[in-house]
């Protein structure tokens, strides 16, 4: 059995603003809470690959790994996956971009199957991402809101 994720949140804010922060992957140390580390390898053309590290847990465990994410600015999407799955057999990563009455819907889709005899099985990982997608989500919501309420008020 596969894990499966489908998550949004609406922010008031311009859609430029939104697809340009999340997409800067060498900020996700301040717009995530999670990560320690963000560093983009290698660039070419809308295509990132980047390594990323959880901030360490309460063993001292420091996680990381390497994705890649292909952003498509005319549609507002991208397409992302662990290059190094780690406890993932494979994490494929679907972000999606639409504009709506009061603002700017971001979904995130991740669909991903865990190696087998670890601890946490796919459903257990589900539920996990959920509720740390919902609440990176709403930081980066704030984050994101805030700076548009600077801009404006700057006009």
């Amino acid at each position: 059995m596969a894990g499966h994720t489908d998550n949004s949140i609406l922010i008031d804010a311009p859609l430029s603003l939104v697809w340009e922060t999340t997409n800067d992957v060498a900020s996700w140390t301040t717009l995530f809470s999670e990560y320690a580390e963000a560093t983009v390898q290698e660039r070419d053309g809308n295509r990132v690959r980047f390594r990323l590290a959880l901030h360490p847990d309460e063993n001292g465990t420091s996680w990381s790994w390497v994705s890649e994410r292909i952003s498509d600015p005319e549609r507002h999407v991208v397409h992302a996956r662990r290059v190094e799955t780690g406890n993932f057999k494979y994490m494929w990563l679907f972000w999606e971009f639409t504009q709506e009455e009061g603002g700017v819907r971001m979904r995130w889709v991740q669909d991903f199957e865990l190696k087998p005899g670890l601890p946490l099985d796919d459903a257990a990982m589900t539920e996990r991402l959920n509720t740390n997608s919902t609440a990176q989500m709403r930081r980066i919501k704030e984050r994101i809101e805030a700076a548009a309420r600077q801009s404006a008020g700057a006009r």
